[in-house]
């Protein structure tokens, strides 16, 4: 195996919108730093399943069910 192959892995505190914090291993900067969420965990559709809306701002999302309406479901 190729030497440096790998990131380094270390251990990182976590900290989320609401304040709370947790220690987790991760690539992300060095050893000690500290990670602060812009987006909520907690409400954000993308963790909790939610169903959002898509704002359609200048047809895009209306020109992209057109071009691909044979594909989708």
């Amino acid at each position: 195996m190729k030497k440096d192959l790998h990131p380094d892995y270390h251990t990182i505190k976590v900290v989320m919108t609401n304040g709370d914090e947790f220690e987790t291993r991760s690539t992300y900067g060095k050893e000690g730093d500290t990670l602060k969420l812009d987006i909520d965990v907690v409400t954000h559709p993308a963790w909790t399943g939610g169903t959002g809306q898509l704002l359609d701002r200048g047809g895009r999302v209306s020109r992209f069910k057109e071009k691909f309406k044979g594909m989708l479901g």
